[in-house]
């Protein structure tokens, strides 16, 4: 069996259907068992058929396009499996297939398969053995139609939920539940006779895209980073037995890794998927016939780079002229030397025992087939109702709305808005539509064996029968696209008694996010006799739970986690109050939706600016030596001082918890209001390292909020500040520290998932520093006039150019700045035909009377100058080659004060660490900047 970590192993081959090893002196028959591949087409086609017979095809990879019901699925399998061995094929054909369950199934029969929820409507039932049963269940269906290998479980870590595709296919956000569910997973497959493929190695749980189709997606994230979020599913996985593992296509850049595709690269599969992790399984790669793939390298040669990477079967989907120019430069590729005969028995072996896990010849002739099926059924389809029962989500009911039975009258209109999405692949929407069976929408049919086949906006048409029907009252529909709220829509809202908004991934859909927002405006608008009385709205997702999940503004959400016919079905008795839902957000989500830990109760109070310095003093100096010796605390050179900023345009509050005896700090917290962007901020928490763990981070947390919110005219909440510029957000230098206070500030309201990552960097040694030659070209063909301006006479054009950011302390930084002539300038860059200022940044020395307020200014050893606040119009088309002039001025206006070092004291991580980085900076500390709007924050409980 294809397992690692010490499992015991025979060297030799001994897999199904073997006695010797002479059949496999063929080499040719030996490689084609190093493909996997697909084929259009419900029947057999000439081509697969060739594939078999005269490749020796090993392996073949079923989709929705080759599946039509379950007698056809298990017919079309068998035909496969007679032709090979016919053709002589020692051991049976591994058949696998994509049945994720959810939107994403190939198979889809209404009366013999079994719809369930998907990966991430699973987790959160809570449950591992709903997971474990229901994974049995499928691969109990798959198994009787004669697949015997199936794609899954997928064990990537959403550690992004922003603009990822993966979505609900993943099983949320914290590793460790990604790993329980995921081996359950597993274990549900193999009892029913499966073997089991993890994926998206090495993840494809927070993939940057770049737009064209010929640029992959791109992880960032460094092995470290990797290894501690990541990569613990599959290390989990593979401890377990997984048979088989997909190395995606995706690119990798980050420190110590940089590869085009994962799949090809001997670093990925050799080094760290083999030799690090120690798995010994079937490596299989990413489809070989993706356009990135094909257009930058060749199916030939990735076919080629794919098996000296170390991957033993080489996926193409589709093409059969593709798949003959694989098999083709596999077969040179061992003929010229360039792959070895031992390199390919090595996986041959890997493949083959793989098979000895799932088939046998009497097994792939013999399918169990519909009996089988119609035997599964019943039990089946209750845990089909029982999973959709316990994954059903009410993440919010502030007004207590559910059901609507109890706050509307039959006779009283309910607005049902919903987005125009495409069906799901399985449903028997999509299936009728592939099919050519939907024409019009027809008269409805109740939902249950027999389903109504609908298409487009028909899809949730149906869902609104069904409520009207269950309530026996009318529901008004209608969609709504990014073309927003038009007066239609106003009419209705208003013309209704209840609203409910259906969304569908909004947070990559923005359009459907600023629709729901603006009909949640009318609803709380909404006058009745004259009086203001806000119309109940409910908010319902369908597929990502994140799209309004810590948006408390929207005062109920529901989550269903996918839009089959099965989960609208389970909503419908929610909504009516026929079910009670008992699902939670899965990962870090769950742990704020259910944190119920014992806590204690500490007494917060105000600090006192004069009587705690010393005791602040202390404490800062205790936690510093408590931090790692070979790495720079961010409170490195902080004091009491450096929190207080005396500034007019900033209200601060700083609370404490003492120890009321000795007047010792046990906990220490900074809140600021800044006037000129109404934001609210979280500058710093921070506990004595003796006394964590006991809930005074969250009371200072607590009473921090709940000052703030006092407030009026607040817009935004943020954690992390500019100024003072001690944390600029979560520090991720420290990844377990980070994963830790990710966590933490999850589980008190923060939507750590949403977070911006930013840093200070520095750069050192300046005598000896020159400016790069390229950035100088660039800067001077940019055609802007700079200059050094001292002095509040040039307040108002840098003041009126400013207000283009809406950044947190940037108006209070140039401010300060313009006030201290003697310390601190502005370089600001004027475009030379009109004057008009594009771009400016603020200089500031360690004596300038805020520089307190920047500890990393104080380095025992150098002279350091700040670089701060660099604010580009929105009209500049060259923003990083302004930013670039802009502080290639500062920093020789620097090295003119005799200055050894310049720090920049806020840089946005994501958009000009790589400009920064050619100039000579280097990272000093790492943030995550956490944000949200005012009204999606509330008092921790």
């Amino acid at each position: 069996m294809g397992v690692a970590n010490g499992a015991e192993k025979s060297n030799s081959l001994t897999p199904v259907g073997m006695e010797s090893l002479s059949a496999w002196d063929d080499m040719d028959r030996a490689m084609g068992q190093m493909f996997i591949m697909g084929f259009d087409g419900t029947e057999v086609t000439p081509q697969i058929k060739s594939l078999i017979e005269d490749h020796h095809l090993g392996t073949i990879l079923l989709t929705a396009k080759n599946l039509k019901s379950a007698e056809q699925t298990t017919k079309l399998i068998l035909d496969l499996q007679t032709i090979a061995q016919n053709a002589g094929h020692p051991v049976p054909l591994a058949i696998g297939l994509d049945q994720e369950n959810g939107g994403v199934n190939s198979l889809f029969d209404e009366s013999y398969i079994r719809q369930f929820p998907s990966a991430m409507g699973v987790a959160a039932t809570g449950s591992t053995e709903m997971a474990y049963q229901i994974a049995k269940a499928t691969g109990q269906e798959l198994s009787a139609v004669g697949i015997n290998w199936i794609m899954g479980p997928c064990l990537d870590v959403l550690t992004n939920v922003k603009n990822q595709p993966l979505g609900v296919r993943s099983m949320g956000d914290d590793p460790d539940e990604v790993s329980r569910f995921g081996v359950a997973f597993m274990k549900g497959y193999r009892d029913a006779g499966l073997a089991t493929c993890g994926k998206h190695f090495p993840s494809y749980g927070n993939l940057e895209f770049l737009g064209s189709s010929l640029d992959v997606p791109i992880i960032t994230d460094s092995l470290e980073q990797l290894s501690l979020s990541a990569l613990v599913p599959f290390r989990n996985a593979i401890s377990q037995g997984v048979n088989g593992i997909i190395v995606g296509g995706c690119a990798m850049s980050s420190a110590g890794v940089n590869v085009m595709h994962a799949c090809l690269s001997e670093q990925v599969v050799n080094n760290l998927l083999r030799d690090d992790l120690g798995f010994d399984g079937v490596v299989m790669s990413e489809c070989l016939e993706m356009e990135a793939l094909s257009q930058n390298i060749g199916v030939g040669g990735g076919t080629v780079m794919a098996v000296n990477a170390g991957c033993d079967l080489v996926l193409l989907c589709r093409l059969f002229s593709v798949q003959q120019e694989a098999i083709k430069y596999l077969k040179l590729g061992y003929r010229d030397g360039a792959i070895s005969a031992e390199r390919i028995h090595k996986s041959l072996k890997r493949v083959l025992d793989l098979k000895a896990t799932c088939t046998t010849w009497e097994k792939a002739l013999n399918p169990t087939g519909v009996p089988s099926l119609s035997t599964f059924q019943p039990e089946h389809t209750r845990l089909s109702a029982e999973a959709y029962n316990a994954s059903i989500t009410v993440v919010r009911d502030k007004d207590r709305l559910l059901p609507l039975s109890d706050i509307l009258d039959s006779e009283e209109e309910i607005l049902l808005l919903t987005p125009l999405v495409k069906p799901l692949p399985a449903s028997a929407i999509a299936k009728g539509l592939a099919s050519g069976s939907i024409t019009s929408p027809g008269s409805h049919t109740p939902w249950g064996k027999s389903i109504s086949l609908m298409s487009g906006e028909n899809m949730f048409r149906e869902f609104g029968r069904a409520i009207a029907r269950k309530r026996q009252g009318r529901v008004l529909h209608t969609s709504y696209t990014a073309h927003g709220v038009r007066p239609s829509h106003e009419n209705l809202v208003n013309r209704a008694s209840a609203v409910i908004v259906v969304t569908a991934d909004a947070n990559q859909n923005l359009y459907q996010n600023g629709f729901t927002k603006h009909v949640a405006m009318i609803c709380k608008s909404h006058l009745t006799g004259g009086e203001r009385r806000e119309k109940p709205m409910v908010v319902v997702s369908v597929s990502s739970p994140y799209d309004f999940a810590l948006d408390t503004s929207i005062g109920t959400y529901v989550c269903t986690y996918d839009f089959t016919e099965t989960a609208l079905r389970t909503l419908v008795e929610v909504l009516v109050g026929d079910l009670s839902p008992t699902g939670a957000l899965p990962g870090t989500s769950r742990q704020n939706q259910m944190n119920h830990h014992s806590r204690q109760h500490w007494l917060v109070e105000t600090f006192e600016e004069e009587g705690d310095a010393k005791a602040l003093d202390d404490l800062l100096q205790t936690i510093e030596q408590e931090g790692p010796v070979n790495q720079r605390s961010e409170l490195f050179g902080c004091s009491s001082r450096t929190f207080f900023l005396h500034n007019p345009g900033v209200e601060e509050a700083h609370y404490v918890v003492r120890n009321s005896s000795t007047r010792s700090l046990l906990g220490f917290c900074c809140t600021y209001l800044f006037k000129s962007t109404a934001t609210a901020v979280v500058g710093a928490i921070f506990v004595d390292p003796d006394r964590r763990n006991l809930s005074i981070g969250r009371a200072l947390h607590a009473r921090a909020i709940r000052n703030l919110l006092q407030h009026g005219g607040v817009k935004r909440f943020q954690l992390g500040s500019r100024l003072p510029g001690v944390y600029l957000g979560i520090p991720t230098n420290n990844q377990v520290e980070r994963k830790r206070l990710r966590r933490w500030f999850a589980s008190i309201g923060w939507n750590t998932a949403l977070s911006r990552p930013v840093c200070s960097m520095m750069l050192k040694d300046l005598s000896t520093w020159t400016a790069p030659e390229k950035i100088g070209r660039s800067v001077q063909r940019a055609e802007m006039e700079f200059e050094l301006v001292h002095g509040r006479q040039y307040a108002e054009s840098i003041i009126e150019h400013i207000k283009c950011s809406t950044r947190q302390g940037v108006m209070e930084v140039y401010e300060l700045a313009l006030a201290d002539h003697s310390s601190c300038g502005v370089i600001r860059a004027k475009r030379p035909k009109d004057g008009r200022v594009l771009g400016t940044v603020v200089l500031c020395s360690p004596g300038a009377s805020w520089a307190e307020a920047l500890p990393a200014l104080k380095d025992t050893n150098d002279i350091t100058w700040a670089i701060s606040s660099p604010v580009i119009s929105p009209s500049v088309g060259e923003y990083s080659t302004l930013l670039q002039g802009l502080i290639l001025l500062g920093i020789r206006q620097v090295k003119q004060q005799q200055a050894d070092a310049v720090l920049l004291d806020c840089v946005d991580g994501d958009g000009h660490f790589d400009s920064l980085s050619a100039m000579g900076f280097s990272v000093l500390h790492n943030f995550e900047e956490v944000s949200c709007d005012a009204e999606s924050m509330s008092v921790p409980a």
